[in-house]
């Protein structure tokens, strides 16, 4: 795990920004360089470098070298699957209570996004996902940007989690599914009392059914969605700016209460 504070190694991943704001992630190799329309940079004059300082390409170009956080990971990253926003990432960890020791399942875990998301806040989670490309992609990226470590806390099934879930101690269950009211049944089986629910959807049709499928044995049912709007700032021109990640996708929610006689 790399403190606070320390510069830059080789094997460290390192965020290039430009004068324009453009933002490049890299990882640090030795006698690497990173090239782009402006020239190249040496990855050995980012090597010793801490937070903040500034590099120079071959024609001149200037960025400043940051290290990345899980945002700038997240939208960079490489991807099989299409990822949750990190405005939605963010508002799941909220309402779905993720915290250390928590036992999650998570099924659809495509890109891997969310998952380390929850496993940075300490959640244990077992992972259901039907392609194997998939998989193998999530687990790169968690062990890209988390460690190694982080995968003794990430457990990952190839399988289909409409046909059921193995287990009866899971904290929360998340889902992010074409059809995640076809797993509430499940999840009622293999949830502790108390336990929340949090399915991702894209349209609000599938939001309804899931609706639709929670039963009495759930409770604080909510459907909601985050829109990220962003602000132009220039001295006294202040507007809101032209452009914003409005929606991207539904969040429906609920407690587990009670279990079938």
């Amino acid at each position: 795990m790399i403190a606070f504070g320390d510069t830059f190694s080789i094997g460290d991943k390192v965020m290039l920004v430009d004068r324009k704001e453009r933002r490049y992630l890299v990882d640090l190799a030795a006698g690497g360089e990173f090239h782009s329309h402006a020239g190249f940079v040496s990855h050995d004059d980012i090597v010793g470098c801490p937070d903040g300082a500034e590099v120079v390409s071959t024609k001149g170009a200037r960025y400043v070298v940051l290290r990345p956080t899980l945002e700038d990971f997240v939208v960079e990253m490489p991807r099989g699957a299409q990822v949750i926003y990190p405005k939605d990432l963010a508002t799941i960890l909220m309402i779905g209570d993720i915290q250390p020791g928590v036992n999650v399942l998570e099924s659809g875990i495509g890109s891997g996004a969310l998952s380390m998301a929850m496993l940075r806040a300490g959640a244990r989670i077992t992972g259901y996902e039907l392609r194997e490309d998939f998989a193998n992609r999530a687990r790169a990226n968690v062990r890209s940007f988390l460690g190694e470590s982080a995968l003794s806390s990430y457990d990952v099934h190839i399988r289909n989690c409409y046909d059921g879930i193995d287990g009866c101690d899971f904290d929360r269950v998340i889902l992010d599914l074409p059809e995640p009211w076809l797993v509430v049944d499940h999840a009622v089986g293999a949830m502790r009392l108390g336990g929340v629910l949090v399915a991702y959807t894209p349209a609000i049709t599938q939001a309804m059914q899931v609706r639709a499928a929670l039963g009495d044995h759930w409770t604080g049912q909510r459907t909601l969605e985050v829109l990220h709007r962003t602000w132009h700032i220039d001295g006294q021109a202040v507007r809101p700016d032209h452009r914003m990640v409005a929606h991207t996708g539904f969040l429906t929610v609920a407690r587990l209460v009670g279990k079938p006689d």
